[in-house]
């Protein structure tokens, strides 16, 4: 019998749910770019127009840690996800920029990655 892969949202959802309960002081922080998803193409337009940008990554804790300015993390799949060049685009430069930026494949993953980040033993 095998066990279905979690699709990103589910991860992202499961992600966000425990960071909110794990770091009440920081609820909320842990914010979402609404960049993926199929949308119409006169939503997709407005958003294009407010500044929606292709790749851009996922989530980001803008809070400096480390020497970082703040965590962006690009949130896959267990299995089957995959970087689009756009998305590794913009994890490059904002890395250059003083950011973690990371790519972080299912929500257990992201999870030690933000231990880690705020200095928690994984």
């Amino acid at each position: 019998m095998t066990t279905a892969i979690p699709t990103e949202h589910i991860e992202q959802v499961a992600l966000i749910s425990w960071f909110d309960l794990q770091y009440p002081v920081l609820r909320g922080r842990l914010a979402a770019i609404p960049n993926g998803g199929a949308r119409r193409k006169a939503v997709a337009g407005k958003l294009k127009a407010e500044g929606v940008r292709k790749g851009y990554p996922d989530l980001q804790l803008l809070m400096p840690r480390g020497g970082y300015h703040g965590l962006i993390i690009e949130l896959k799949r267990v299995k089957g996800g995959r970087v689009e060049p756009e998305q590794a685009d913009w994890l490059e430069w904002l890395a250059g920029q003083g950011y973690m930026a990371v790519v972080c494949k299912g929500a257990d993953e992201a999870r030690e990655t933000i231990k880690r980040y705020l200095g928690e033993e994984a």
